[in-house]
């Protein structure tokens, strides 16, 4: 903000929502796994339950997860930035371009359930797979990712907060993880998949509350029509480099382009690379993982683009409005990336109600991906550190208890990171653009890993590893060519970070393929395959673990039963007398033909979505330099709202009506319950 300008909001207010709702939803938690613990077959003090929620969630709550998931502080404070900057393509390309790789991870959430049902961890696979040498280099890439995406949340998140209340940032730092952490602990991975709901619906009625108000409500704006003109009144007073005529109803945007190709690359790292979202495929019935990343993909485009339509817009189009926080001046580049253009917007239009609004919706956001990187980031050292170095025999308990430790571990170190940043004067813009190419040459590798039998040792080694050294040497290349100089601000620029992320996924792929045809593998996916059933399918009478006998799930399609399984069924515990962490899973795999078909369909939906989005609908607008009419317009922001009701029935509505059976039986057992009656 200006120097001049005054927060909206008391300090109070953002202690209040960072720690008031936090311990709300902690609170809200107790009570949840309480009821799941007495009246479910599931029990968060099992391993199981806590890491992969019984791989028995349905498909609406696992899209309404992945919207969440995905829905970072990045998603609203980043694409208003964009739209701000670039005008309607803006938002078009932030949602454009990181629709694609949660469409596209429904080919590997298939692929999991085939080739590798029962892991915990993509880098179970991995090491599985490839020795104790790749599993390293992969984790080291694994937590980069989760670090810099859980720093980059609470950094935006940070931002706002003190803009809009006054609130030391580091405060706001160190306090947002607090009670999301409480209520992680307290209910493991469903715990997150509720809260996830919870704050899904709270999100999206807040989105349409800012709609709602800005295109139809508001005297400054208050209708499409109003909205065009006030922007092509902006395009003629400020134009933007690189757009037609410097228009902001443009999709000829170059810039905008070039940001989209940014978020194409780094997206499929922070997607491809998150433990984050390989859990809620782990988590996830067999037969419905493909649904629910397809609508999760489909419902999530209509975060990034109803919201940064309104708000990013509508900071465009009232930065010369007297009730501007910054007016006279514009805003700055710096408070621009950092995120505050939404929230200058929200102040205009509503004023206190709207900085009430975005501080909630921020929030919300913030703490509902961070609960998925903390699950997530817990799953992977105490599965892939702890067990597999440290305690291979460790057990359930034992098991939950490094969850839990591990939680407050990396929420503590989130935390850090982002005072680093902080203190580094590194925005959340810069972090954005600069993250894709840190980790973007271990997209093609991590994929193959799962996707390609063929696929070797070194050659994943040594796509992961030269697509970071391409990655920098270019970005870094770049700006010392284009600005002369390597500073926090060149190498934040669009040119550079374009750069960098383009050399380090695409060296990632060409190495890994390369190296691949020229010394195949033939991998069996049967090791795979047997990842954690020693763990999962019962013991002998000794107490000694037993081999799996379930039927396993061969690529042409046939079941192989384990030919070293004792026939004597006198030999083995019943499944019923198994203790929880060891009985099988609930949900028995699909068949193969069940399987095979979920894959084709995830195949043909993500590759045509991926060609209607990405270049069936912006290439020839972009082509031909197409300056949208106002009624154009208006209907591009009737299809913002379409959409958003859409992605409200899918994230919202449909895990309510898929569980409505499960609500029933579960106030049955409680009047039961209250009436002194067993159940």
């Amino acid at each position: 903000m200006s120097e001049t300008a005054k927060v909206p909001l008391p300090v109070g207010a953002g202690y209040g929502v960072v720690v008031g709702i936090g311990f709300f939803f902690a609170f809200l938690m107790m009570g949840i796994s309480y009821l799941q613990n007495r009246y479910t077959r599931y029990s968060t003090q099992s391993s199981e339950e806590f890491n992969t929620a019984s791989r028995s969630v349905k498909p609406g709550l696992i899209a309404s997860g992945i919207v969440s998931a995905w829905t970072w502080a990045a998603t609203l404070l980043q694409s208003s930035t964009v739209a701000y900057q670039y005008g309607v393509a803006g938002p078009f390309w932030y949602a454009a371009g990181a629709t694609v790789q949660i469409l596209m991870f429904s080919i590997l959430a298939c692929k999991v359930k085939q080739n590798a049902p029962r892991c915990h961890t993509y880098l179970e696979i991995i090491k599985a797979r490839y020795g104790t040498f790749a599993h390293l280099v992969f984790m080291v890439f694994a937590m980069v990712t989760n670090i810099l995406v859980g720093s980059q949340l609470l950094l935006g998140g940070s931002a706002v907060v003190t803009s809009l209340t006054g609130m030391p940032v580091y405060a706001a730092v160190f306090l947002i993880p607090v009670g999301v952490c409480a209520y992680v602990i307290l209910g493991g991975l469903r715990a997150t998949f509720i809260c996830d709901y919870s704050h899904t619906l709270i999100l999206m009625i807040i989105i349409l509350y800012f709609m709602f108000n800005a295109y139809a409500v508001s005297p400054l704006i208050g209708s499409p029509g109003e909205m065009y003109e006030l922007l092509k009144k902006a395009g003629a007073q400020r134009p933007v480099a690189g757009n037609e005529d410097g228009s902001y109803v443009t999709l000829k945007s170059n810039f905008g382009l070039i940001f989209g190709v940014i978020q194409l690359c780094s997206g499929s790292g922070t997607v491809f690379l998150d433990q984050a979202y390989w859990q809620r495929a782990i988590a996830s019935k067999p037969s419905t993982a493909v649904r629910a990343y397809l609508l999760g993909g489909i419902a999530w485009f209509a975060i990034p683009f109803g919201f940064s339509t309104t708000l990013g817009l509508a900071a465009v189009a009232l930065t010369d409005n007297p009730r501007f926080p910054t007016y006279p001046e514009v805003p700055t580049s710096g408070q621009i990336s950092s995120g505050l253009a939404a929230a200058f917007a929200a102040e205009t239009l509503m004023g206190q109600g709207g900085a009430v609004a975005l501080l909630v919706v921020l929030f919300m956001a913030v703490t509902s991906c961070a609960s998925a990187e903390l699950i997530a980031v817990s799953s992977l050292l105490t599965f892939d550190v702890y067990k597999a170095y440290i305690s291979p025999k460790a057990t359930p308990k034992q098991l939950v208890f490094v969850s839990h430790i591990m939680i407050c571990v990396f929420g503590l170190t989130m935390s850090v990171f982002a005072c680093i940043w902080n203190a580094a004067s590194i925005d959340l813009g810069w972090l954005f653009l600069v993250m894709g190419l840190l980790i973007g040459g271990a997209v093609f590798p991590t994929a193959f890993s799962i996707l390609w039998r063929k696929q070797t040792k070194v050659a994943a080694i040594s796509g992961c590893l030269s697509g970071l050294a391409a990655g920098l040497t270019a970005w870094l290349s770049t700006a010392k060519s284009y600005y002369g100089e390597i500073t926090v601000e060149t190498t934040g620029m669009s040119y550079p970070t374009l750069a960098g992320n383009l050399a380090a996924i695409m060296t990632g792929l060409i190495v890994t393929t390369t190296i691949t045809l020229i010394k195949p593998d033939n991998f069996d996916w049967e090791i795979t395959r047997a990842i954690n059933a020693v763990e999962l399918d019962g013991v002998n009478d000794d107490n000694t673990p037993r081999e799996s006998s379930t039927p396993e799930l061969s690529d042409s399609g046939e079941k192989k039963i384990a030919t070293d399984a004792p026939t004597q069924p006198e030999a083995f515990v019943a499944t019923s007398e198994l203790p929880p962490h060891l009985a099988p899973t609930q949900e028995e795999p699909d068949d193969p033909s069940t399987l095979r078909r979920a894959f084709k369909l995830a195949c043909i939906s993500a590759f045509l979505l991926t060609f209607i989005l990405d270049f069936l609908l912006p290439m020839p607008m972009f082509f031909s330099h197409y300056i949208f009419s106002k009624g154009f317009f208006t209907a591009w922001v009737v299809v913002s709202f379409i959409w958003v009701f859409a992605s409200s029935a899918i994230s919202c509505l449909l895990p309510i009506w898929e569980t409505r059976g499960s609500f029933g039986t579960l106030f049955r057992k409680m009047g039961a319950d209250f009436r002194g009656v067993k159940s």
